[in-house]
Parts: C-alpha cells; structure tokens; sequence
C-alpha cells in the first residue's frame, strides 16, 4: 500500500482535521509522514495589513514561527499515535506546486490534504489549492473534508 504520505497543512481547522484522520490512516497501514507547509514569498505590496511595514526579515521570521507551529501538530499527533514523522517547509506564491515538488523530493507515494468546500463563485476566484494539487499531481492525492 501506501509506505511515504505527505501530509501538507495551511493551519486551518480543515487541515486540523485532516491531520488526525491522515496520522491514524498511516498507524493502520504502517506508512510514515512528512509534514509540509508553504509559506508565501515576501513582497513589498503584502496581501494583510500587518505585514505592510515588515521588513523581508521580519516577514521570515513570523513565517518560519508560524510553519513551526502548524507543523508542531503533526509532529505530536503523529508521536502519540506512533507514527512515524519529519517535517519540513517552504516558500512559494504558488503553494500547489510546492506541494507536488516537496512530495517528489521526498520521495512520497501519496498526498493527504484537506479539502475547504468552497464551492460555485467563491471556489472560482479563490482557486482551490486542493484542486490544483489533484489536477497537475502525478502520485495519488486522498482528500478530506
């Protein structure tokens, strides 16, 4: 079956959720994760106003802060299952491809990621990372909602 899943995470409650059906769907088939989390580039125009007066330093510093907290609950739900795991991160603007190359490089045999059901309009001009993910991945990706 399935021997390498990773296991990326965006902090959501979704993601949350994923992360446990994910850790127990690898206890029982005897797989090990990698976490992953993509963290957007730095750019002078920011898309949130507390990041307008960072400086690129300030920036990767929260960043870094903050993908070690989303991976900090992979890490331990995989501990306590036995599972087990490493983590890692990333920056990109284009966080779907990201995760497929992270997944290549790790040598994973399957995506596991949360779906957020945005649907008709709002699905459209927010695009689905999900989404781009199942659509350009060349290994299998399970998607929880």
């Amino acid at each position: 079956m399935f021997k390498h899943i990773l296991l990326p995470t965006d902090g959501s409650e979704a993601s949350e959720n994923a992360i446990k059906k994910c850790i127990q769907f690898a206890k029982d088939t005897g797989a090990k994760i990698t976490g992953f989390h993509v963290t957007p580039e730095f750019h002078v125009i920011a898309y949130q106003t507390e990041m307008l007066e960072d400086t690129k330093e300030e920036f990767m510093q929260a960043s870094k802060v903050h993908a070690a907290t989303y991976l900090a609950s992979i890490e331990n739900a995989a501990r306590e299952a036995g599972v087990p795991c490493s983590v890692t991160y990333t920056s990109s603007d284009h966080p779907f491809e990201a995760i497929i190359e992270a997944a290549k490089e790790h040598h994973c045999d399957l995506i596991a990621m949360a779906s957020h059901g945005r649907k008709g309009v709002k699905g459209v001009l927010m695009g689905s990372e999900t989404h781009k993910v199942l659509t350009h991945s060349q290994i299998p990706v399970l998607v929880y909602r």
